[in-house]
């Protein structure tokens, strides 16, 4: 276990969202085709999940799968791991897999701290990918942010040496406030001075476009995993 996670703090809240009918189908006819079930007791073994050894890279929060589907299809060769817990969200994106075609992503509907610290080895993931995550503005909230002091080590644990975190955000404030707990967390280097320029193969999503027409500004960052540190060697 990791130290430092608070097991009671939940990083998001369960909202009512009406489900269509085609992500209803959806969610019902394939999730045995993409769909994980959280088991505490076992630990994920990558390649079974995937029928592959390609490298892995993980989402939290996909939010309804836009920009995860369009990278997937972009990227065959690297295998997607999507996680989120509103269903609406999970449904759009395995309709949209099953539409396209697109067989390198496989998806948890839970906590993925919980499957973070439960069932994914240390090294497991090549890129972790934390898109417009909730910012939790208020300061009395601020303890359920996804980056935060104690689980930033959690989630860099679970990347390989040499693999990377990119985060993204419309609120300045959390940026600034990821930039300085990512820059402390052990393990990480940030790839550029601050802030890092847009990436250009992330898709813009909806959510991103309608940020941009509003005047909300982006901000972005990138960090890599350096080797293990030994905190991280007596996790393994």
């Amino acid at each position: 276990m990791s130290e430092g996670v608070d097991r009671g703090i939940r990083t998001y809240v369960l909202r009512a969202g009406r489900m269509t009918d085609s992500q209803r189908r959806a969610l019902d006819s394939f999730w045995s085709r993409y769909g994980l079930e959280f088991d505490p007791a076992a630990k994920l073994d990558l390649p079974a999940a995937f029928g592959n050894s390609n490298p892995v890279v993980a989402e939290i929060g996909f939010g309804m799968g836009q920009a995860t589907w369009r990278i997937a299809a972009e990227h065959p060769e690297v295998n997607y791991l999507g996680l989120e817990v509103h269903a609406p969200g999970v449904g759009r994106l395995i309709h949209d897999l099953e539409s396209r075609g697109i067989g390198n992503v496989r998806i948890f509907r839970h906590d993925a701290v919980e499957v973070f610290e439960r069932m994914i080895a240390p090294g497991s993931f090549a890129g972790l990918h934390i898109f417009y995550p909730d910012p939790w503005p208020k300061k009395r909230h601020r303890k359920r942010r996804l980056v935060r002091e104690g689980l930033s080590g959690l989630l860099a644990s679970r990347i390989a040496p040499g693999g990377y975190l990119y985060f993204v955000t419309d609120i300045e404030e959390y940026a600034r406030w990821s930039l300085d707990v990512l820059s402390r967390t052990e393990g990480l280097r940030n790839r550029y001075e601050l802030f890092a320029p847009r990436q250009e193969w992330r898709p813009q999503t909806k959510f991103e476009s309608h940020a941009s027409r509003d005047g909300r500004g982006l901000w972005e960052l990138v960090f890599e995993k350096e080797p293990y540190s030994k905190n991280e060697e007596s996790l393994r």
